[in-house]
């Protein structure tokens, strides 16, 4: 699971992990408007719901993370969203830790919303399928990316569990080409009903 509980990561890791989630959870929220509450808000009850559910997968289970979607629609803001989500699951259920909070934040996070900025130039309202295959691939990626941060994180703290992270790591497959084909099926349907939500501005100027 993405979530790692308390115990289980190094100091130097601990901290490392919770500055840059500081960092990301300043930057989200500077950029965050009054206009873009409701937006948010709803991507935090997603990632909330989603990613609480959990699925047994041989000796690991896995639950959808929704970084790549989250970074696509909400860029930095993803931050702000995937945190109060995450504190919930901690608070509530006990998914995770307090202290690795931020670890958890730039794992679920950070990959999704530096791969959005990437591909969002290249989706436009006049090519649907190419722009659902470059959001898709995207999502597909910030899986994997998570899956190795957490891997390295977890090896870095404490090298008797890295026999097992490829096991870990291996789970995490199916889970990146179902979060490919919903990021997808949403950008087909954003760019039909809504696609400034998911346009860069200067793209979405010379389709209009």
């Amino acid at each position: 699971m993405a979530h790692i509980p308390d115990g289980v990561l190094s100091l130097p890791v601990l901290a490392a992990g919770t500055l840059a989630g500081v960092g990301g959870l300043a930057l989200g929220i500077r950029r965050l408007t009054d206009r873009d509450i409701p937006r948010t808000a709803l991507l935090a009850a997603v990632f909330f719901i989603a990613s609480s559910q959990a699925f047994s997968l041989g000796p690991t289970s896995v639950h959808l993370l929704l970084g790549g979607l989250t970074g696509l629609v909400l860029g930095w803001k993803a931050f702000p969203a995937i945190f109060v989500g995450l504190l919930l699951q901690t608070l509530l259920f006990g998914f995770g830790g307090l202290t690795t909070l931020g670890v958890d934040l730039v794992n679920m996070a950070l990959p999704g919303v530096l791969l959005a900025a990437v591909v969002r130039p290249f989706i436009r309202v006049d090519r649907p399928a190419r722009s659902a295959a470059f959001t898709g691939g995207a999502a597909a990626l910030a899986v994997v990316i998570t899956a190795v941060l957490v891997g390295v994180e977890i090896a870095l703290s404490e090298p008797a569990f890295a026999p097992a992270l490829g096991v870990m790591a291996a789970a995490y497959l199916p889970l990146a080409g179902i979060e490919a084909a919903v990021t997808a099926f949403v950008t087909l349907y954003l760019l039909k009903v809504k696609p400034e939500m998911i346009v860069a501005p200067a793209v979405l100027g010379t389709a209009i």
